[in-house]
């Protein structure tokens, strides 16, 4: 990888420990270092980095609060087999057959992973300004929140919070706390608003602080945050989703063809 030259007034200012850890994250994301590869040595890493022991434990604690890499003093320590996972959003769109799992569930079941789904509340709320403008809510609007968190293997992978209006929501399955089997694209199909158009918009972010807890997170590394506006019939939008995930555990698959116009 070709760096570029730095900017002679730029200063990093991060510990030692972290610039370390943030070069090792980024051989294990780019896989550079393999799932169940050992990572440099001790010794190899201070002359790399020019660091002392300390510092270079330091690091790689981070690594391993991050769910990383895995070992102990004095042992090899080696990257994690699921150190990052693909999520391919247009997969998870799609109407699930009638009795069928989660697409989501499906996906990681596909992978070898235990996947489930934890209702955290349903309930008529305040969306955030974002989520009122795509649902084109006034500022005291109200919309029908479904509050989840994904697990994958038993750790929080993702935080989900979808909106509904509420003309749309009340009286359906929708409102009720319990799990929509297929999904809410099956449901919203069935009540006659299908999924026709999704919009995506992705960011990292710095983690609120109901989010760092809910996610079990261990250290400032940003999240991906993903505010997906679903339109049906009309372009009216029906559903507004925000999903939060680990930036540094995930990346984003998008695929595209070449019959896209340019500039779209």
């Amino acid at each position: 990888m070709t760096v570029p030259k730095a900017d002679p007034e730029a200063v990093d200012r991060r510990s030692l420990h972290e610039r370390i850890a943030a070069d090792l994250r980024d051989d294990i994301m780019s896989g550079e270092l393999a799932p169940g590869a050992n990572l440099p040595t001790t010794a190899q890493l201070k002359a790399r980095f020019e660091a002392s022991s300390a510092t270079v434990q330091k690091a790689l604690q981070l690594l391993k609060d991050e769910r990383l890499v895995v070992g102990r003093a004095g042992a090899a320590v080696t990257v994690r087999e699921h150190r990052q996972r693909t999520v391919r959003p247009a997969a998870l769109m799609r109407p699930g057959s009638p009795g069928a799992p989660y697409r989501w569930l499906a996906e990681a079941a596909k992978h070898g992973r235990h996947a489930r789904i934890q209702l955290l509340d349903v309930a008529e709320s305040h969306p955030p300004a974002d989520v009122r403008t795509a649902l084109d809510l006034p500022a005291d609007g109200i919309a029908l929140l479904r509050g989840q968190i994904l697990l994958v293997d038993d750790e929080p992978a993702e935080l989900v919070e979808s909106y509904y209006p509420l003309d749309i929501a009340r009286d359906t399955p929708l409102a009720e706390r319990r799990r929509i089997r297929g999904g809410t694209p099956a449901l919203l199909t069935g009540l006659g608003h299908p999924p026709r158009r999704s919009t995506d918009r992705v960011s990292a972010r710095v983690p609120t602080q109901a989010q760092y807890h809910a996610l079990r997170l261990t250290s400032g590394m940003p999240v991906l945050r993903t505010l997906r506006v679903i339109h049906s019939d009309g372009d009216r939008p029906v559903e507004v989703t925000v999903m939060v995930k680990a930036g540094h555990l995930y990346e984003l698959q998008y695929e595209f063809t070449g019959e896209e116009e340019e500039g779209t």
